[in-house]
């Protein structure tokens, strides 16, 4: 149960405002959600993600280079307002056009179309990409009637690194689209989630069961089973998502297992564990995977695995780097010391960059205005300084190295701990 308040009408704004204070090096508040802090080329797409608080990471932890350029963030469940929505991708809008991406959710839909409308009538070229990812939500001649759970991480993923490689939005749109055609996600839940303030969940599974199909905003699953063991529950859940793989699928696979709030991560790696050995079996390569927390229910008792089929492409896109508050992901260059047990980061930035201030507090970078590019005072460094037009950077070690021109945190500091997210490979 969420019991850390004061007014249980403010839970949201106030965590919101929390998120921000935390991670100003990159994310700035405005109306309706968070944009990045740090310098955005320009011409380059806005990926502006959302939808109903409660689900974090997802969806203002996916903010930052490689990732989303914005979320709009509604009340707890809760779609935003479209005029939320509108504020913040005027906000993050680049010049290259806007692509709002979001779960598939009746509120989402209709508010995310009517900021579409008004962005687009003011010139402002926008299109969006469901995220229709949970196969447990209508069978698959009806796929774009699915909702989006935990699928959402691999559209945003892919989207944002094609955006931050320099892609139009043509390509951004696409690569979204055939990324979310190629993810299937099945969830199960030991008990409800309760909303702050409330005092009893939204939904209760009965004792030594577990609800199949739910989805992320306290809804109950469409069937409840008796309590498996860990290894069936692996066998269920991949057995589920073979079957309904798309018809192109290829041998290389993403596999995500996340936690939805209080499952231990203890719990998700000895699932991850059979579910690996269940996807080699079935002749699949697992490639850079997920295991944690990416889209949760506030405190639902619960997980869900994803499966997302790679090409060529959408692998590279995968791969490239990312640097956001809840999700890192970056690209090693060990050089002479590759066979070393110990793994050498990239050198540092090269010499025409600006000087490293003598005074940092380890793992934060320079503090930037929203949209402006100008360091806060105390660093006196200037972002724009590090920004290199990312035009032909269409592969991912394109992509990495457009991006470590503007971004050289990646080359100093490389995070290599699991729980600071699996960096490359």
């Amino acid at each position: 149960m969420t019991q850390i308040f004061d007014n249980p009408a403010d839970f949201a704004d106030e965590a919101l405002d929390g998120f921000v204070a935390a991670n100003r090096g990159y994310v700035a508040r405005v109306d309706g959600g968070v944009v990045r802090s740090t310098e955005v080329p320009a011409g380059q797409v806005a990926l502006v993600v959302g939808g109903g608080s409660g689900h974090y990471p997802a969806f203002a932890g996916l903010v930052g280079p490689g990732l989303a350029t914005a979320s709009a963030c509604g009340n707890m469940f809760a779609s935003p307002a479209a005029g939320q929505i509108y504020r913040v991708a005027k906000a993050a809008n680049a010049g290259g056009g806007v692509l709002l991406s979001y779960g598939n959710y009746a509120g989402d839909v209709l508010h995310f179309g009517q900021a579409q409308l008004r962005l687009n009538a003011e010139g402002i070229e926008t299109r969006t990409v469901l995220v229709t990812d949970d196969i447990a939500s209508a069978p698959l001649d009806q796929i774009e009637k699915r909702r989006g759970i935990a699928g959402d991480l691999t559209v945003f993923k892919i989207a944002g690194a094609a955006a931050e490689a320099g892609l139009d939005l043509d390509d951004v749109e696409r690569l979204a689209i055939r990324t979310n055609y190629r993810t299937r996600s099945l969830g199960v839940a030991f008990d409800g989630c309760t909303l702050p303030g409330a005092d009893a969940p939204l939904f209760t599974v009965p004792a030594g069961h577990m609800s199949l199909g739910l989805g992320i905003h306290g809804e109950p699953g469409i069937s409840d089973h008796a309590m498996p063991t860990a290894s069936e529950l692996a066998d269920l859940l991949v057995s589920r998502l073979l079957a309904d793989k798309p018809r192109d699928a290829g041998s290389r696979v993403v596999a995500i297992v996340n936690g939805l709030g209080t499952v231990k991560y203890d719990e998700l790696f000895l699932l991850f564990g059979k579910i690996e050995k269940l996807l080699t079996k079935a002749g699949l390569t697992v490639v850079e995977p997920e295991c944690g927390e990416l889209v949760t229910s506030l405190d639902m008792s619960g997980l869900s695995l994803t499966l997302l089929w790679l090409d060529d492409e959408l692998e590279q896109y995968w791969a490239a780097p990312a640097d956001t508050p809840a999700f890192r992901k970056e690209t090693w260059h060990p050089g002479p010391a590759a066979n070393s047990p110990v793994r050498k980061p990239q050198r540092p930035p090269p010499s025409n960059a600006p000087p490293r201030p003598r005074q940092r507090s380890a793992g934060r970078r320079p503090q930037c205005s929203a949209r402006s590019g100008t360091s806060s005072s105390n660093t006196k460094r200037n972002w724009a300084g590090w920004t290199q037009s990312p035009a032909t950077a269409t592969t991912a070690s394109g992509c990495a190295a457009a991006w470590k021109q503007r971004s050289p945190r990646l080359s100093r500091r490389p995070r290599t701990t699991p729980a600071l997210r699996r960096l490359g490979s």
